[in-house]
């Protein structure tokens, strides 16, 4: 496993500000403090002029983002009006949780184009502990009628993702994580589709959903559970709103079983989410791997994981027990 590249998700994020702008110079990128964080320092760096640094004051951000949002070309009458494209980066804690009203009364409600980077998402913020490891925000999210909500498995995929997002004109949160995580994705050929989840392995005994930094690991227990004669389908959903329903009612169909996997409470969350496809669709049985009805607590961000059962190990057990053997 020594070549395995390892890289979090925010680098991506980084990275696909600084390209995207090649391609839309219209945009802007606001942060709240956190450049180095978040990566958005990387933007900062190239184009000063296109970046705003709007301190620790993660509510008003999202006040300036809408405001900056509203601006743009306007209609004439050979072309419709383009909205400004805007990026506003913190940490997911405060960017779902302190400011939540304001996405959904001034982002959400009047559907503006603006681009939500959350990044430390989840438990694997480690030491920071429980103040700031949010493992509710795509609960959050979901409920916000216009939201998209992407979740991205790789530093690959989260580029991808937004140079993608500037094709879409509408609200989007996108999750990235602090935790250097395996890329497994070619940066060169692959492409990133709003709304379409990837099947990564075959399976007929079991499907095993994940999404974020967790695809990693289901990849990982695939190999694991081949070699104890469990053929378990793997599929990585990226864009948790609007999830991709043919995908998962295909696998239901074929595999008669469905385990979630998510670094979030499992209220709300890709579980909650899968399951509305199910219940529409036609029930099997499902388990949900993820965050219990509990907080987190201050540790390294590995044997965190380890403790709420988000690894291959666990995934392993779950799905053994899950399948009978």
């Amino acid at each position: 496993m020594s070549d395995v590249v390892m890289r979090a998700t925010r680098e991506g994020y980084g990275e696909g500000l600084v390209e995207l702008y090649k391609k839309r110079k219209d945009m802007v990128v606001l942060d709240a403090d956190l450049a180095s964080a978040t990566k958005t320092a990387m933007f900062e760096k190239s184009h000063p002029d296109k970046f705003f640094n709007c301190g620790i004051a993660e509510a008003n951000m999202i006040g300036v983002a809408a405001g900056l949002a509203t601006t743009g070309k306007p209609a004439t009458s050979k072309s419709a009006a383009v909205p400004r494209l805007v990026f506003a980066s913190s940490f997911a804690m405060f960017a779902a949780g302190r400011a939540f009203e304001q996405i959904r009364n001034s982002i959400a409600y009047p559907n503006l184009n603006v681009k939500i980077g959350a990044t430390h998402g989840g438990i694997s913020v480690g030491e920071d502990g429980a103040s700031h490891q949010c493992n509710e925000d795509i609960a959050l999210m979901r409920v916000l009628p216009n939201m998209t909500i992407i979740n991205p498995a790789d530093s690959v995929e989260a580029r991808a993702a937004v140079l993608a997002m500037a094709e879409h004109n509408g609200p989007v949160y996108m999750r990235f994580g602090r935790l250097a995580v395996p890329v497994f994705n070619d940066r060169e050929t692959y492409k990133f589709q709003l709304g379409k989840g990837l099947q990564l392995r075959e399976g007929t005994d079991v499907t095993i959903i994940a999404t974020g930094l967790l695809v990693a690991q289901a990849l990982e227990a695939h190999d694991i559970l081949a070699g104890q004669g469990i053929s378990a389908r793997v599929i990585n959903i990226h864009t948790i709103k609007p999830i991709d329903a043919e995908i998962i009612a295909k696998a239901a169909k074929e595999t008669g079983r469905i385990i979630t996997v998510e670094e979030h409470s499992v209220i709300g969350g890709l579980g909650d989410a899968v399951c509305s496809v199910l219940a529409e669709a036609g029930s099997v049985p499902v388990k949900k791997i993820g965050i219990e009805d509990r907080f987190g607590y201050s540790g390294p961000a590995l044997e965190l994981l380890k403790e709420f059962g988000l690894c291959s190990e666990n995934i392993v057990k779950v799905t053994k027990e899950f399948c009978g053997k």
